[in-house]
């Protein structure tokens, strides 16, 4: 009988686990976790939810979701995509809801819908799992015909140390969506405000994302700082996660917004500047901008707006200039940009070109996406390709 050892217990090594017993039913599976649990990282993300996967509707090149390893899920995807992830959990009794912003979660809005499919299917199938087992060899799994790892993200590096050991090249881990400490009390002030189309980018690099913004009491959270962070891994951390950060508060025309502020000042001249705004923005926030646009002139009536007061405001408005200052964790989740290079794997198979049957899934690969369920949708891509690459070995 065939044996193929997987290396992790969480959601890439689960789903191949799964996907390889019912494509070889005579394949024995052990799963080798190092924790005390399995699918920890499941059971957290997406606030308990488990944002799974995603519509990938808004998405027309593959390169706006994965910053790093585009080109590969693109070709994985002729295997195993997220239309296929999404029957394949409605299949195995897991139905599934997109929302508005096309994330797809479990219809019941929690991550123990994903876990208890994987433990039922795993009992089911007899797919040991052993926990508290820290693999560093493969002399220590020398009686399985393959194995797979699929240990997810290593933040230090240690857990791929024995992989380069063996010849992997491997690309430094470093975090990757987390949010921005600003050393601002005034913008700490508004902690809990979020702008629903905001952008924020990184001057003087490509690195710019779109989306809701949040402001925190340590900075700046939501969607478009962590897609920026995602974007900008590697850059932030070679800077020590010090950087000047922009935000663009509206997301309009710099002649839009100019011809908003003066209807504004012929139609209400003689209303104070920190009562109305054209824009819709937060009365919180209009006031914080207006105050750091203009200083004690922010007090002012719209009819005493000059020409320099207008530049600067409309400077502020498009370009708001903050200082980075420092990472912080997303709640209880985190993605790590790096891992093993993508050159030292079969890109079809996913196999390693240094170790025959030895495979990789997940994480540990240099692949990360940015937040929406991209990265679980790489751990089934991945996943799903290795177990059937396995399969087609034995023909």
């Amino acid at each position: 009988m065939m044996k193929t050892a997987i290396i992790g217990g969480g959601a890439a090594g689960f789903f191949l686990a799964v996907n390889l017993k019912e494509m070889m039913p005579e394949m024995e599976i052990a799963i080798f976790e190092r924790s005390s649990r399995v699918l920890t990282k499941v059971e957290v993300s997406g606030g308990g939810r488990c944002n799974c996967t995603n519509s990938f509707a808004l998405v027309s090149d593959l390169s706006q979701v994965y910053p790093r390893g585009y080109r590969l899920m693109k070709r994985l995807f002729n295997v195993f995509n997220y239309e296929d992830a999404y029957q394949w959990f409605e299949a195995h009794g897991v139905p599934l809801v997109t929302q508005d912003d096309e994330c797809v979660f479990p219809q019941a809005q929690d991550s123990h819908a994903i876990i208890n499919c994987f433990l039922s299917l795993a009992r089911r199938y007899h797919i040991s799992i052993y926990t508290g087992r820290k693999i560093q060899s493969l002399n220590e799994l020398s009686g399985y015909d393959y194995v797979a790892v699929t240990t997810g993200g290593s933040t230090k590096g240690e857990g791929l140390r024995w992989l380069v050991s063996l010849g992997h090249e491997v690309e430094p881990p470093v975090p990757s969506l987390f949010t921005f400490s600003i050393d601002d009390a005034k913008l700490h002030a508004l902690q809990g405000l979020v702008v629903e189309d905001a952008a924020a980018y990184i001057p003087g690099t490509k690195f710019r994302a779109e989306g809701p913004l949040l402001i925190t009491h340590w900075g700046m959270s939501g969607p478009a700082i962590l897609k920026l962070s995602s974007y900008a891994a590697r850059h932030l951390a070679d800077n020590q996660y010090r950087a000047p950060l922009s935000v663009n508060w509206l997301q309009q025309r710099e002649d839009d917004i100019l011809s908003a502020l003066h209807e504004m000042g012929a139609r209400q001249p003689q209303k104070l500047l920190t009562t109305y705004n054209p824009f819709g923005l937060q009365q919180r926030l209009w006031s914080y901008l207006l105050e750091k646009a203009l200083g004690q002139r922010a007090t002012q009536r719209w009819c005493e707006l000059n020409k320099k007061d207008i530049n600067r405001l409309v400077n502020t408005l498009m370009n708001d200039s903050y200082q980075i200052v420092g990472r912080a964790a997303f709640k209880d989740e985190f993605v790590t940009c790096g891992g093993v290079s993508l050159r030292a794997v079969n890109p079809s198979t996913l196999e390693s070109r240094h170790v025959p049957h030895l495979y990789f899934a997940g994480e540990v690969l240099d692949i990360d996406g940015i937040t929406g369920g991209f990265n679980f949708q790489a751990a089934w891509t991945t996943a799903y390709t290795v177990a059937r690459c396995i399969m087609e070995s034995q023909k």
